[in-house]
């Protein structure tokens, strides 16, 4: 697999869990990385443990995308950034009938809208290197909705369709655009979501976490590290002719082709 070596790579949500792996994936490939989060304390912390040098970060908030946007244009300043690895944090479960419609347009702003922003601000000079890589990370909701996950379902899969449609315009500058779907992976997303399953049910938590592992063939959760392998591959020029794809990282939970 060829290396990213010199080339700038944008990781958001990229203080812990999959944001964070991938952005060590990236780094291990020979990337220079900026991590994107909220929270400047965590983003130190996840930078020290980089492999390479030229790394950085920025503090910056998903859930208002213009902020977003204004940020990580000045900190790059006239830097050409190649990857963009666009990942946030999902919203809190609940059935879609419950859902307000705040609820909706607070996850549109910080999982569709961020990620169009990014990548509105990130093209022009992928374009002009002509070699850009777009990965989102979504879910394999977009494929088969998960239960409890009302929001969190309805707007995944206008990211992928987000995508899907993205990468068909970009793709003659030599720019990639795809997404992974993660299955249940070791993150405090997964941590939030067997809680809250406990509590709806009145279950112990190693019932509901036995009833999440019945239906992976794999027998297993994910480590975050075998979703970043997903997402080094995707931005590796190896993979410069695969674009407007999903890829599952699950298991083999997902039923879909």
């Amino acid at each position: 697999m060829s290396t990213l070596d010199g080339r700038l790579a944008l990781v958001c949500g990229g203080s812990a869990g999959i944001g964070l792996a991938s952005a060590q994936a990236l780094a291990a490939t020979g990337a220079r990385v900026r991590l994107l989060a909220r929270t400047e304390s965590s983003l130190r912390e996840a930078l020290a443990t980089l492999p390479g040098h030229g790394h950085d970060i920025i503090v910056a908030d998903a859930a208002h995308p213009e902020s977003l946007v204004r940020h990580v244009h000045a900190a790059l300043g006239d830097e050409t950034v190649s990857v963009l690895v666009n990942n946030s944090s999902g919203p809190a479960p609940g059935p879609i009938a419950a859902a307000s419609a705040a609820q909706f347009l607070d996850t549109v702003q910080q999982q569709l809208l961020a990620a169009h922003g990014l990548a509105q601000r990130l093209l022009p000079g992928m374009r002009a290197q002509r070699f850009g890589r777009i990965i989102n990370i979504v879910s394999t909701s977009v494929r088969e909705p998960i239960a409890g996950l009302g929001v969190s379902n309805t707007v995944r899969a206008a990211v992928a369709a987000w995508a899907k449609t993205l990468a068909g315009e970009v793709a003659a500058d030599g720019i990639t655009v795809n997404s992974v779907l993660p299955g249940f992976t070791k993150t405090a997303r997964l941590a939030q979501i067997l809680e809250s399953r406990a509590r709806a049910t009145g279950r112990t938590l190693a019932e509901v976490e036995a009833e999440f592992l019945s239906v992976v063939p794999a027998g297993r959760f994910a480590e975050p590290a075998e979703v970043a392998a997903a997402v080094a591959f995707y931005a590796s020029a190896a993979a410069g002719y695969i674009t407007g794809t999903t890829l599952a990282v699950d298991g083999g939970r997902t039923k879909a082709l």
